[in-house]
């Protein structure tokens, strides 16, 4: 019998839970390793996925062989460090959106990857969704031509939310851009690759954080019009407009499970329920890598990551966006 890959969560908040519930939904995976900064926190974790190995410290988890491949959902500004103490034990990393904070970062997890010959991806779920999924291959196949426009937003307001809170806090990479800005800009990489231009305009919290940012992304021939925020609630729904039709992927569009092909005057949606919370799919990539004994995603690269982050850096340094730590 094949034995199942053994998972170890690192930093059991919403995010983890979600991510947990769908592993539950593998045969070949367990869910073996839960730590946190303590260990009340990552027991009640444990106590709701019937987690055996519980740890109070993040190196603890690392330092055992209780997992074969860690799952890193902590803020921000937490991920290049856990994540190359992971590898450094020999761990392979899946690790949330974004890799790092910052291109140098990203280059830093990379090598550090190669150097232990370990996998390591970047959690960028909508990648893997079938929806965005089945509008890249319309795109790439000039179903509705020769794509001139994308509109891509993501909004929501969070102005409530404590000034402690990884969304308002600087010294935890705050802020919409790291957070929500990333889906908007992926997209427009995924489909028309990386811009000649960026323009980018935000503006800030009095403690610095930036709460909105609109974004134009200049191609020789098209353009992607972005935006996200924390002031609002947008409809996210995704625009990709080209010479002979439209797609347009339903809201929420990150996590899509139907998108709708306008051509020739007609309309047509097309259904594509998700799985589970939406991780299926990245979990599904992550295994099929692992059972192939890849070091990478062919689907989202190390390379992905690294032209993602260049471009990140760079809407942040167009709408001057910068965190306490980095200065």
């Amino acid at each position: 019998m094949k034995s199942k890959i053994k998972w170890g969560i690192i930093g059991p908040g919403n995010i983890a839970g979600k991510f947990a519930s769908d592993l539950e939904l593998f045969d070949d995976a367990e869910i073996a390793a839960v730590a946190s900064r303590t260990l009340e926190k990552a027991q009640k974790f444990a106590d709701q996925y019937n987690i055996k190995n519980v740890f109070d410290s993040y190196d603890k988890l690392f330092e055992s062989n209780t997992a074969d491949i860690v799952y890193i959902a902590t803020p921000h500004n937490f991920h290049k460090d856990l994540a190359i103490r992971a590898m450094q034990s020999g761990k392979h990393v899946l690790c949330e959106k974004p890799l790092g904070i910052n291109k140098s970062e990203v280059q830093e997890l990379v090598e550090v990857a190669r150097q232990n010959k370990v996998f390591l991806m970047e959690g960028l779920w909508s990648r893997f969704n079938p929806s965005i999924n089945k509008v890249k291959g319309l795109v790439d196949e000039g179903v509705i031509g020769k794509v001139s426009y994308i509109h891509a937003d993501f909004a929501f307001y969070a102005m409530d939310r404590g000034m402690d809170s990884r969304l308002l806090n600087p010294n935890l990479a705050s802020g919409s851009i790291l957070d929500i800005g990333i889906y908007p800009i992926f997209l427009a990489y995924l489909l028309l690759g990386k811009p000649k231009q960026i323009s980018a305009s935000s503006n800030f919290h009095p403690n610095g954080t930036e709460l909105q940012t609109s974004m134009i992304f200049q191609y020789e021939k098209a353009q992607a019009i972005l935006y996200s925020g924390l002031t609002s609630t947008s409809e996210m729904k995704a625009e990709i407009s080209g010479s002979k039709g439209e797609v347009f992927i339903n809201p929420r569009w990150h996590e899509a499970d139907s998108y709708t092909l306008v051509k020739n005057e007609e309309s047509q949606l097309i259904d594509l329920p998700k799985q589970g919370n939406g991780f299926v799919y990245e979990i599904e990539e992550v295994h099929k890598c692992l059972g192939a004994k890849k070091l990478q995603s062919e689907l989202w690269s190390h390379q992905n990551s690294l032209d993602l982050a260049e471009l990140l850096d760079t809407v942040r340094e167009k709408a001057g966006v910068k965190f306490p730590f980095e200065i």
